[in-house]
């Protein structure tokens, strides 16, 4: 049985040369088909007739996306680079593509690579590769090891699904709540910037698909390129740590910022691919990378077996299942806690394993009766199976100073109950003692 694969190569010329090649040396691998474009690649991956694709570096319209599409077709990808283009072959690499060959390799090299990337797709989704001839046992041993599988960070971490960039020690931080405005940018941009004051690099990144407001609680311009311009690079594998050093805009000695989009009917340019590939570079630019994300976790049930559709919720579940530890916000008051209730089972359904914390707004007495602390706490340790929430009293003129000034609190208001308990929240999360709260001298 031989293994079959498409082309798709720009250059006929060559690709006549190469497939005719394939055809004279009988070593298990058939081209099946020779796509013309990325339309006609994608379209034949998803009939599952080809279990690998051998494309060039100069192939149009192919990036992150369509090789995610790939991907969930079970299609693994061999790219072909002109010799001594290695700059295309660095592009190749950013996008996932783990085996990367020069275009003048030998046939005997050629399938050696294509059964190898077959074998490490299907390593990579868990499943037993299928029995094809294997071209191996034919080939002698110096042949085998000169493959030609250019080294690359993909390649030696041993699997070519996500994209290569270098993987940072920062942590990713998601600020998620349920829908009600209960106050997730307020406790991102806080802790954000209490994290900077303490000496922390950390970036800020607005990635809310259906009401991003981080650019306008700064005093920033919302038209700024931020996220939407570094997901574009990420898709097209042109986005490296200098390039997303640049698009983060610097407002502090150790805050960057990554705004958000604009408009709500934009949230299409925001795929979960790209975004993956930012906060895996966004991992090595900062120590602790905050991601004010949207409310709803909703997977479309129509769309989930169509993967070339676009889901408005993708941003949100990618950056969740990315981030190190996720903070709940939710509001303190009965409607409030009964969506972050709600919301809390949601999330634990989709990331049973990641570290959540649950963070309080507005904590006062009207809502919830007296000593509000305690009867949240065990509300929260009842309904939720919560220990431990921080409970950030309700300051709401310090609030609105921010929201009329463009500042943090710890610019207006540094001695507020609500940066105190948010203060102490970023510096736990950065391993740092809780900053002191500062006594007041009684007048006499």
């Amino acid at each position: 049985m031989t293994l079959p694969v498409l082309t798709a190569v720009a250059d006929a010329a060559w690709e006549s040369a190469f497939v005719a090649a394939l055809e004279r040396n009988p070593l298990g691998v058939t081209v099946v088909r020779r796509c013309v474009d990325v339309a006609d690649l994608l379209a034949t991956a998803s009939t599952g007739t080809a279990r690998a694709v051998l494309l060039s570096a100069d192939l149009r319209r192919f990036d992150l996306d369509a090789r995610s599409r790939l991907a969930a077709t079970g299609v693994a990808v061999v790219g072909l680079v002109p010799p001594g283009e290695e700059a295309a072959g660095q592009r190749l690499h950013q996008l996932g593509v783990a085996v990367v060959l020069p275009a003048d390799t030998a046939p005997e090299a050629l399938c050696a690579a294509v059964l190898e990337a077959v074998a490490a797709a299907a390593d990579g989704r868990g499943a037993a590769a299928t029995a094809y001839a294997d071209p191996l046992a034919a080939l002698p041993n110096d042949t085998v090891e000169s493959s030609a599988v250019l080294n690359s960070p993909a390649g030696r971490n041993g699997h070519g699904g996500g994209p290569a960039y270098p993987r940072g020690t920062g942590r990713l931080l998601a600020v998620w709540g349920p829908t009600g405005a209960p106050g997730r940018t307020t406790v991102a941009v806080t802790v954000a910037s209490e994290l900077a004051r303490l000496d922390v690099e950390t970036l800020l990144a607005d990635a809310d698909v259906y009401g991003g407001a981080v650019a306008q609680v700064l005093g920033l311009l919302d038209e700024a390129p931020g996220l939407a311009a570094a997901a574009r690079q990420a898709n097209t594998g042109a986005l490296d740590l200098t390039g997303l050093a640049r698009l983060a805009r610097s407002v502090g000695p150790h805050l960057r910022v990554l705004t958000g989009i604009s408009r709500a009917d934009r949230w299409p340019e925001l795929r979960p691919a790209a975004l993956e590939a930012v906060w895996a570079l966004a991992r090595a630019l900062a120590a602790i990378t905050v991601v004010d994300v949207g409310f709803c976790l909703e997977q479309d049930e129509e769309l989930s077996f169509d993967t070339a559709a676009p889901r408005r919720n993708g941003a949100t579940l990618a950056t969740l299942e990315a981030a190190d530890i996720v903070l709940a916000v939710g509001r303190a008051d009965p409607l409030g806690l009964q969506r972050l209730v709600r919301g809390l089972g949601e999330l634990r359904e989709a990331l049973p394993d990641t570290e959540v914390r649950v963070v309080v707004t507005g904590v006062r007495r009207g809502p919830v009766g007296r000593d509000p602390d305690r009867q949240l706490t065990h509300a929260l340790s009842r309904y939720a199976g919560v220990a431990g929430p921080v409970l950030v009293p309700d300051d709401r003129a310090a609030l609105d100073t921010c929201a009329r000034r463009g500042r943090v609190l710890a610019e207006v208001a540094p001695d507020s109950p609500a940066r105190r308990a948010l203060a102490g929240l970023a510096a736990e999360l950065a391993g740092r003692p809780a900053p002191r709260r500062r006594r007041l001298r009684a007048r006499g």
